[in-house]
């Protein structure tokens, strides 16, 4: 690694886990470019001390696939954990709930499709979690700046982790990163993808691509088309919950 970014990030890790008391770091591993940097820059933090998990729940192959790649070019020790058949019960049992809730409580326009995506990376952060308490380590999560200013994560899913390594990085200095720590062009140069599910893409679903949103933040609304500045700040703004502590209710004085 030559980048000064990237040592900084390195030495800031070292730094929270001492500071928490913690052995080490625990992260997804997807396959996707944002989880293979955060796992080069914690093994560089906290060598033989780290842990990257796969957790497919109905996940494309390939993403496995690259994820161990990453895992046996870089001797990065992983664990799987296979979330299809809890997904399943969980989801089963919230369905049938929610068919019998009364006609004054259910709404009329349910969108199942995502609600049971979101109960993906929800499970996901609980085993992360999991595995992390059990051996004293902290969760690295891996959102970037691009991500966090759109809001573009679940809440209390892939939002929920202990330290944000490449939080301060847009999509581009992620990519950067990720060629200066040697991650395979294959999963640098792959689409982006929460892996909600089959064939999601992450600029599909926001409706404009991460350079317009790299437009947008760093030059300006100007920058890029009004119906795509419109977009952003819709979803920017819908998205503040997020980005926040839950309000906490004013009982007055």
């Amino acid at each position: 690694m030559t980048s000064n970014r990237g040592k900084s990030l390195v030495q800031w890790l070292r730094d929270r886990a001492q500071d928490a008391g913690a052995h080490g770091f625990v992260f997804g591993l997807s396959g996707g470019i944002d989880s293979a940097v955060v796992a080069r820059l914690c093994q560089l933090a906290t060598p033989n001390r780290i842990l990257g998990v796969i957790l497919p729940c109905y996940s494309h192959a390939q993403d496995e696939a690259d994820a161990l790649v990453l895992a046996n070019m870089f001797g990065i020790p992983t664990a799987k954990v296979d979330l299809a058949e809890p997904f399943d019960t969980l989801t089963g049992i919230l369905d049938a709930e929610i068919k019998r809730l009364p006609k004054s409580v259910a709404v009329t326009d349910i969108k199942q499709q995502m609600p049971e995506a979101n109960i993906k990376p929800r499970l996901r952060m609980t085993s992360l979690y999991f595995i992390a308490n059990s051996l004293n380590y902290l969760v690295a999560g891996t959102g970037n700046r691009s991500e966090i200013e759109l809001g573009y994560y679940t809440k209390y899913g892939d939002g929920g982790c202990d330290v944000l390594p490449i939080g301060a990085l847009l999509k581009s200095e992620v990519r950067a990163l990720a060629r200066d720590l040697d991650v395979p062009d294959r999963i640098i140069d792959k689409a982006p993808s929460a892996g909600l599910w089959i064939g999601q893409t992450d600029e599909a679903e926001m409706g404009f691509s991460y350079d317009a949103l790299e437009q947008y933040l760093t030059v300006g609304p100007s920058a890029v088309p009004k119906a795509t500045a419109d977009r952003i700040e819709q979803l920017r703004k819908a998205s503040n919950h997020k980005r926040a502590l839950p309000p906490i209710g004013d009982i007055g004085k």
